[in-house]
């Protein structure tokens, strides 16, 4: 970690990601994507092309998908042709991810006591993710990590996604607490850019899905190996 202080009358809340940051739940995605992909007839796509993808929302990542498959033979009409799919693709995904919602992924080592000190620190915690709510919410049940929010918003919840500061700026006016007083635990760009533009401080964890970029890169105020070094902090 660097640069941040967690002195605990710092902050008064956090708001945390889900994907990349709590579950990794890159497993998910592939049986998701590639079941979807299957019922358009189309080829599967590997695991290490969908951690690109993953951060910015279901909608982008099928479409991501989508063109991901098809480019190979079909060059620049693929991104036409993706668009054309969308409305099934995004059917047919929806029914097998809650269909699978949880079972190819894992809670990562250190979350839980990362979450606990958090608490212990006295801060109020919310759950933000680029993640559908019917998706989200399950899953933090299935994994035992809903006690730990107050309150659980996806990407449907607002008008716009992270990395648009709208998200976090909506979660800290339910929450009741100053943007400059919560903290943005996330594991991307798009948390780093969404907290950046609402003024919200931001650690990013080092293991996440980062777009194939290196997090370090990223600007945030600091960097951890483990939600656990919050607890050391």
């Amino acid at each position: 970690m660097n640069s941040i202080s967690f002195h605990p009358n710092r902050f008064d809340a956090a708001i945390v990601d889900l994907d990349g940051t709590m579950v990794d739940t890159l497993g998910d995605f592939a049986a998701s994507l590639n079941r979807m992909l299957a019922d358009l007839s189309l080829p599967a796509v590997e695991p290490a092309a969908i951690q690109r993808m993953v951060g910015k929302g279901s909608e982008h990542l099928i479409h991501s998908a989508l063109v991901h498959v098809m480019a190979p033979t079909e060059g620049d009409a693929a991104d036409a042709r993706a668009r054309a799919l969308f409305e099934r693709a995004w059917e047919r995904y929806q029914h097998h991810y809650l269909a699978v919602n949880g079972q190819h992924s894992a809670v990562y080592a250190g979350v839980i006591d990362g979450l606990k000190a958090l608490r212990a620190q006295g801060l109020r915690l919310a759950c933000l993710t680029n993640k559908p709510t019917s998706f989200a919410k399950p899953l933090l049940a299935e994994k035992g990590l809903d006690g730990f929010f107050e309150l659980v918003f996806g990407g449907d919840a607002f008008e716009r996604k992270k990395p648009d500061p709208l998200p976090l700026l909506k979660t800290c006016e339910a929450l009741g607490t100053a943007p400059a007083r919560t903290l943005m635990v996330g594991d991307s760009s798009n948390d780093a850019r969404a907290a950046r533009a609402a003024g919200c401080p931001v650690v990013l964890v080092t293991y996440g899905y980062n777009h194939g970029e290196p997090v370090r890169a990223v600007d945030a105020d600091g960097f951890v190996d483990s939600l656990a070094e919050l607890a050391a902090a």
